[in-house]
């Protein structure tokens, strides 16, 4: 993989900065408490600078929650030959509980807990993770449908899965944020991905 040139390290820095700024001032005060502005200064950035990586403050909790946005359909499209699409699932949920992965809801970090109380306690954001969730379930159709056109039972598959994937996501969220470690969790929540994907059969 190529090294990232200066400019891109330094636009990569400017986003983190942002928002390391911002989760901090809403774990502190609140999210609709806290002004763009007041991110900005916190940054050392201008607030068209802010607005340039993040157009909404909601993008400033949720966009890193993009990168994932498409995934499960991504590992279904690149599976290998003879393997079903809830077995890949499977497979990289699995590594990824074990990475201590923040998509899996298994990560213990101050950040991800601040972000996850956030989340619970602001509407605007409950309704974007809302439509975020909505999204995912429709690339996931696509992926499943592959090579011809999403039909309805393709909608209901992929809602299935994300509904198991959701919960134990859930689940390790809820424990972490009652305060347990994630480390401690981990052996709970491998078995309960066992158990939770072996419904999909």
């Amino acid at each position: 993989m190529a090294e990232m040139s200066l400019r891109e390290r330094k636009k990569k820095e400017t986003g983190v900065r942002l928002w390391v700024a911002a989760v901090k001032l809403f774990a502190e005060r609140g999210f609709d408490a806290v002004s763009t502005a007041e991110i900005a200064a916190a940054a050392d950035v201008s607030k068209m600078t802010l607005f340039n990586y993040f157009p909404t403050k909601e993008d400033l909790v949720l966009m890193p929650m993009e990168d994932h946005l498409d995934e499960p359909a991504r590992v279904v499209r690149a599976r290998a030959d003879g393997q079903t699409p809830v077995a890949a699932l499977k497979a990289q949920f699995l590594t990824a509980l074990a990475g201590r992965d923040p998509a899996t809801g298994l990560n213990d970090s101050d950040s991800f807990v601040q972000i996850q109380r956030l989340i619970r306690n602001t509407p605007a954001l409950l309704t974007r993770a809302l439509r975020y969730e909505l999204t995912r379930v429709d690339t996931l159709a696509e992926a499943l449908a592959e090579p011809g056109p999403v039909t309805p039972l393709d909608r209901v598959r992929g809602r299935q899965i994300m509904g198991v994937i959701g919960g134990l996501v859930e689940h390790n969220v809820g424990r972490v944020l009652a305060g347990e470690k994630a480390d401690d969790v981990y052996p709970d929540a491998v078995a309960l991905a066992e158990s939770g994907f072996d419904l999909l059969r």
